[in-house]
């Protein structure tokens, strides 16, 4: 029986699979994403996380023949701006100030593969910032939570907090859209119930 084998290191996904039944293999991917990004610069935004979703599924296929290998990526767009994760905590404070009381979408890339077989596909969920006051940025920020996570949120944790709304499917701003998963699945011949453990 094929396995499910993640190509990430975000304990996010991990969670989201563990909760859905799943003993993901957990296969992080080594990859440059700023140098894929950036040789991507004129392509549209959901154009840049699928292909940072399937470049990441691509490193574990080698070592996996036999299983189901997804690969995910998530960015915020705001603006008109593509933003990855702040890493700093002096970039998530600016981050949630330019943000705050605002609409933006978090495009998350998937690439799923098994048996020579793709499917590749974005999911956009519009998210409302809430309108947050500076004192709960900067704690926000300094708690770390936020700084390696797309758009310097989660829905989870302290970030609960600080997303008034969305609208669309929540798995996918955790980071792993559960029902797209299933989806893929079923092109596959597979069903979800076949990976529960």
């Amino acid at each position: 029986m094929a396995r499910l084998v993640l190509a990430s290191q975000s304990t996010s996904r991990s969670m989201l699979l563990q909760q859905g039944g799943v003993a993901p293999v957990l296969r992080p991917a080594d990859l440059d994403e700023d140098a894929l990004i950036a040789s991507l610069h004129d392509a549209p935004p959901a154009t840049i996380v699928a292909t940072l979703a399937r470049a990441k599924t691509e490193t574990a296929i080698a070592e996996f023949p036999d299983d189901v290998v997804v690969g995910c990526d998530s960015m915020l767009l705001l603006d008109g701006e593509l933003l990855g994760k702040p890493h700093t905590v002096d970039e998530t404070v600016r981050r949630w100030k330019a943000q705050r009381g605002k609409v933006a979408q978090l495009l998350t890339g998937h690439a799923v593969w098994f048996g020579g077989e793709w499917v590749v596909d974005t999911v956009a969920t519009s998210i409302r910032f809430g309108d947050v006051s500076d004192a709960d940025i900067e704690a926000y920020a300094r708690s770390g939570q936020p700084l390696e996570c797309a758009g310097a949120f989660t829905l989870e944790a302290l970030g609960s907090w600080f997303i008034d709304a969305i609208d669309g499917d929540p798995t996918s701003v955790i980071g792993l859209s559960m029902p797209l998963l299933r989806r893929c699945l079923y092109r596959f011949g597979l069903d979800a119930s076949d990976f529960w453990a």
